[in-house]
């Protein structure tokens, strides 16, 4: 068996070049297939020989400090105060073999007929209409609930990155959607058509009565004055 102490002085020094210039080339061949394509100025890919490895997108919500995101499979798995943090983690950790496999096609949910019927159930509850494509309410999308691996997730329309996120339950998955997406909207509205009948009905207060339609009457009937402390308020305002 021969040695490297065998091997005359020049043979080393070339035989050191070779390895030094062999690892040279495989790390420039191993950079050089790693390629960024940018979606938006804020939505990044991250490719190996033409593969989907990570996305590195940005969280726009106020009071972040890590507001750069590490995606895979339209899961969070990373975050950083910085674009380049974030490449720098995949990198590291797709080298060191620790970096979660991204599905190259996006797997058909798994919600059979059963967890259909369930799902048309609860919608049934809040008054949703379930579709093929999401769930509705007065023809306005909320979302998508679902069910892949016997583990129920939500998806809200509203949701920025349109991520999945886990719900204890059918129930829990359909409810935060009446919370999140219906329940603020519907405020707004009921607000509104309280504040409109209650300024009408005023209207109607100084309008003579002989020339009030039966119409108007029940109106009045019907019509409770703002507290004082509230009416108040808006003449101070």
């Amino acid at each position: 068996m021969t040695h490297l102490s065998d091997i005359p002085q020049v043979l080393k020094s070339d035989l050191h070049k070779l390895r030094s210039q062999t690892a040279t080339d495989l790390k420039t061949s191993y950079e050089s297939s790693i390629r960024t394509v940018e979606i938006s100025f804020y939505d990044h890919e991250i490719h190996i020989d033409d593969k989907l490895i990570a996305s590195i997108t940005h969280d726009h919500s106020d009071f972040v400090t890590q507001a750069w995101v590490v995606v895979i499979n339209n899961v969070e798995i990373h975050r950083a105060n910085t674009w380049m943090k974030c490449y720098d983690y995949i990198i590291w950790h797709y080298k060191k073999g620790t970096l979660p496999k991204q599905q190259q096609e996006v797997e058909p949910v798994n919600t059979d007929n059963e967890q259909m019927a369930q799902i048309a159930t609860e919608c049934k509850k809040f008054g949703f209409d379930l579709h093929d494509s999401g769930i509705y309410y007065n023809s306005v999308k909320l979302g998508e609930v679902g069910c892949t691996n016997d583990k129920w997730w939500v998806v809200r329309a509203s949701s920025q990155h349109q991520l999945q996120v886990p719900c204890n339950s059918i129930s829990d998955a359909v409810w935060s959607l009446w919370m999140v997406e219906v329940s603020p909207l519907e405020a707004t509205q009921i607000t509104s058509i309280t504040d409109t009948n209650n300024e009408n009905c005023e209207e109607l207060l100084d309008k003579p009565f002989d020339e009030l339609i039966s119409e108007e009457w029940e109106r009045l009937r019907k019509y409770e004055p703002l507290p004082k402390s509230t009416a108040l308020a808006v003449l101070m305002y």
